[in-house]
């Protein structure tokens, strides 16, 4: 390879690993930008869909039961519609056979824990509330995903759910960004 070979070469070389290092500060920018006090975080969505309230009868069972057997179920792939682990599970029907193991009976759609149990604001969410969001649509006014808190430590939320999103099925994730805009609120079904 002659010199002006080499030079191109390394002006090409260098030219990809900035764009590589840049695309990825961007991703870094977008996807972890958490605050430091995630507990601080208040939604914004206004609901437009009237939804009756529901009480859940969790009977002797305990959130750490509930959370417990959730993760187990980790890994499992994404499947709209699915309540059955074989097959896929999407986000209510994640929860729906979280609660179902343990013969509770919880709402099959999403919309419909808009007011189930009783409200509690994030910094006072514990381990087996129900975490609400809208779907993708962030302005639409509607509860359209939800999971569970796994943990609130410090003010650094983790709730468990069914993604369909990027690593889709189930998994632990905390309030980035993307969670943030869609933030509805926490409901509290145990007592």
């Amino acid at each position: 390879m002659d010199k002006n070979n080499k030079t191109i070469f390394f002006i090409c070389l260098s030219m990809l690993l900035i764009s590589c290092h840049v695309s990825r500060v961007k991703v870094k920018a977008k996807t972890n930008s958490t605050p430091i006090n995630e507990t601080e975080i208040k939604s914004r969505v206004v609901i437009k869909k009237k939804v009756p309230a529901v009480t859940i009868d969790t009977k002797n069972i305990q959130p750490d039961q509930i959370v417990a057997f959730a993760k187990t179920l980790i890994g499992v792939p994404y499947k709209y519609g699915s309540t059955k682990k074989e097959n896929g599970l999407d986000c209510s029907g994640f929860i729906w056979n979280v609660f179902n193991h343990f013969k509770i009976m919880v709402p099959r759609i999403s919309y419909e824990y808009t007011n189930a149990g009783r409200e509690v604001s994030l910094k006072e969410s514990r381990k087996g509330d129900i975490i609400l969001f809208t779907g993708s649509d962030a302005n639409s006014g509607v509860v359209g995903h939800l999971g569970m808190i796994v943990e609130n430590s410090n003010g650094k939320i983790t709730f468990i759910h069914s993604a369909s999103g990027g690593n889709k099925g189930v998994m632990e994730s905390h309030l980035i960004t993307y969670f943030r805009l869609r933030f509805v609120k926490v409901n509290r079904i145990f007592n």
